[in-house]
């Protein structure tokens, strides 16, 4: 009797069984669009939607149901991995209790403004949902500057956990938590776990890897967790993590090679705490950055940072009289304690101020953090005065003390070496002065997914096979088109003809073979044209336009935009290129809506050309983008030209990217563009000239719209710097 009680109760889901999932609760295995949303239409508590392994594309997936604590509904791959969303796809989440994991999102765009979105639209919000084990990677619309989020969390109590983003390269924020209406405030998100790969200079403001809030409702409590994340090259601009709201906190997220800094940009009362941020030496690399009232900073690890300014290891920004919400309020009540900083370049008080941020910070604190360097490095700058801030019990070892403050004590500190690298003052040190236990690290291994790669997967120039080829016409092209990413087509001596473009989709190197001194000439208004993931690299050749076709926008190398959209990269090295007759014929044209993470030349010459040799100007808007991040010239000699050595263009007066950054070292300028200068950088934030020759040329000019521009010249023959400061 007791069995056949016992077999009664488990047919009608009692028991047990009534504590865990509902009796009738269903896994469908769905393998079409139509069958997913049929699916969707009669989930309930317990049941879950099952994508069968493939690849899913244009498949825009809207995924709602209610759910509970104890038979949430879940959408999962049949396999994590093996369920790929490409083409223009993204996923809606709306309503409670909902669960999504192992989905991987490549291949594609969203043809919305959001990936993943944890809404269904602006009224159906997603509460006390996951997303978890899913991969969104080099998801980008086509467009540099269109504008989308990888995530959007709306709604209150979701959790973003063990994801893998990397690769962002259009406009906008990679995570966005999005207060726009009443529902999605205090929401007590938690964000952990996550693996957010690289992401490389936007040239543009909107390459925030994380934004929680917005300047309209920076005044609301979001009560955000943002933990236990790993941020690897994350570089978009120069805020990593961008705080536009109140009540979050921050902690134990480790920041790797990243240029940027967290920004408690807006928003009052956000901790940070057990931080770890390693900058490996890389300029750029940043810490905190401090603004608002009542902001804490403890506990923190700050290591091998370089950089200045606003991406400084800590900045205490200077604030706007009865700012607006878009700008800066005062620095005031922040406490900033038991920090260790080791091997950084700077330290900021009172950073930005000018004639409309004057209000200093004031009524902080910052009380047993230790600074330890080298031979008494220069760290701390004061660009404002510091007698709103009090200092004490401050230890520094091979640090200079910030002039005219107390609360600096210079001594002698043990320091060990932990098996993961960091330095930290010795265990006695660490009782003495009251710190607290090293963090442990974060790995990367412990955030993401287990079955993704993570990391930079660039491929670097030379890295591939050689591929030999003997003169004639169009050996290059056909070349290129059986090459790999990262190989190498090496000329042998002798005359190349082109009669059809060198489409570049991929890391390539042409190179002269040893002793050769090959020439290239062609008929067309291009040699090479870079499109989506191309970059190129030239070396001890000798390219001559002479027999090109005369038409205005001519270019031996285009940069064109194209799907898949990249960064892209230009490298000439021991390369001669000349007689590029006509009208305005350049050696390098970025279009619109293209970005090189670097041009390099060296050991190059160029003469007889009538355009620019670096037509870097295609962004002509007042929005901040810009063609390349840096242009690096050394060693080279450029003669007889009739447009500028490099016409670089960044507009708008926004201050939260790098660059773009140029640097000219031993090289000659001879007969360079009549009545022109010699160079036009419009914008350009970092220009340093050195040792350089300008005979019959004009002065590089420097127009600068914000800021305080890097600007350097020493040692160079003729004017070298003229610099025109439209700032208001």
């Amino acid at each position: 009797m007791r069995n056949l009680r016992s077999n009664l109760a488990a047919l009608l889901g009692l028991g047990a069984l009534a504590g865990s999932v509902h009796a009738y609760a269903t896994e469908r295995l769905v393998r079409t669009p139509d069958a997913f949303k049929a699916a969707v239409r009669v989930l309930a508590p317990g049941d879950a939607v099952v994508l069968a392994d493939g690849v899913w594309r244009d498949f825009e997936m809207v995924f709602v149901g209610e759910g509970t604590a104890a038979q949430p509904i879940t959408l999962r791959a049949q396999t994590p991995g093996k369920v790929v969303i490409s083409g223009k796809s993204n996923l809606r989440i709306g309503g409670r209790h909902l669960v999504v994991s192992g989905l991987t999102f490549k291949d594609g765009f969203s043809p919305s403004s959001e990936v993943i979105a944890f809404r269904q639209d602006g009224k159906a919000l997603a509460f006390d949902s996951r997303v978890t084990d899913t991969v969104i990677d080099g998801f980008n619309k086509p467009d540099r500057g269109a504008e989308d989020y990888w995530v959007g969390l709306y709604g209150q109590n979701n959790r973003f956990d063990h994801n893998h983003l990397q690769g962002k390269l259009n406009k906008g924020v990679t995570l966005a938590v999005v207060l726009n209406s009443a529902e999605s405030q205090q929401n007590h998100h938690r964000i952990d776990h996550n693996y957010f790969g690289p992401r490389p200079p936007l040239g543009s403001n909107g390459g925030e890897t994380i934004r929680v809030g917005t300047s309209p409702f920076s005044r609301a409590q979001s009560l955000t967790v943002v933990e236990d994340n790993y941020f690897e090259g994350c570089s978009g601009e120069v805020e990593i993590v961008s705080n536009k709201s109140g009540g979050n906190i921050y902690r134990r997220n480790v920041f790797v090679r990243s240029q940027g800094a967290l920004v408690l940009r807006h928003g009052d009362g956000n901790l940070v705490e057990d931080n770890v941020f390693l900058g490996g030496g890389l300029a750029h690399t940043g810490g905190v950055r401090v603004i608002n009232t009542g902001q804490t900073v403890r506990d923190n690890y700050f290591q091998g940072l370089r950089g200045d300014g606003f991406t400084a290891a800590l900045v205490l920004m200077n604030g706007v009289p009865n700012s607006p919400l878009n700008r800066y309020d005062q620095v005031l009540d922040a406490r900033i304690e038991k920090n260790v900083f080791v091997d950084v370049s700077a330290v900021l008080f009172g950073a930005g101020a000018d004639q409309e941020r004057t209000l200093a910070p004031a009524r902080s604190m910052l009380s047993g953090n230790v600074f330890l360097g080298s031979g008494d490095k220069a760290v701390f700058k004061a660009m404002a005065p510091v007698d709103g801030l009090t200092f004490a019990g401050n230890v520094i070892d091979g640090v200079a003390p910030l002039a005219g403050a107390p609360g600096f004590e210079a001594r002698v500190i043990g320091r060990e070496t932990l098996p993961d690298g960091r330095i930290y003052p010795d265990a006695a040190v660490r009782e003495a002065l009251g710190l607290k236990a090293p963090v442990k690290l974060l790995t990367r291994e412990e955030t993401g997914v287990a079955w993704y790669p993570k990391g930079d997967q660039t491929v670097a120039f030379d890295s591939g096979r050689i591929l030999k080829v003997r003169p004639g016409r169009d050996q290059l092209s056909a070349a290129a088109a059986k090459a790999g990413a990262g190989d190498i087509i090496e000329l042998a001596a002798g005359d190349y003809v082109q009669g059809q473009v060198i489409e570049v989709g991929q890391p390539l190197t042409f190179r002269a073979g040893t002793g050769a001194e090959p020439l290239v000439t062609f008929d067309h208004m291009t040699l090479f044209n870079l499109v989506g993931q191309g970059a190129l690299k030239l070396q001890g050749l000798r390219l001559s336009g002479a027999k090109a076709q005369d038409a205005i926008g001519n270019a031996v190398i285009r940069v064109s935009p194209g799907y898949p959209p990249s960064n892209y990269a230009v490298e000439l090295v021991d390369t001669e290129v000349s007689h590029l007759g006509g009208q305005a014929f350049a050696v390098l044209m970025g279009e619109k809506s293209t970005f090189a993470d670097h041009v390099t030349i060296s050991g190059s010459r160029f003469a007889d050309i009538s355009g620019a040799v670096l037509d870097l100007a295609g962004e002509t808007g007042g929005s901040g983008l810009y063609g390349a991040e840096t242009v690096d010239i050394t060693g080279s000699l450029f003669a007889r030209l009739g447009g500028p050595v490099l016409d670089l263009q960044r507009g708008g007066t926004d201050e939260s990217t790098f660059g773009p950054s140029v640097r000219v070292k031993d090289s000659a300028f001879h007969d360079v563009a009549p009545g022109q200068p010699s160079m036009r950088l419009d914008g350009v934030q970092v220009v340093k000239l050195d040792s350089n020759l300008f005979e019959r040329a004009a002065p590089a000019r420097v127009t600068i719209h914000v800021g305080t521009p890097d600007l350097s010249e020493t040692g160079n023959t003729g004017a070298a710097l003229e610099i025109v400061d439209q700032r208001k």
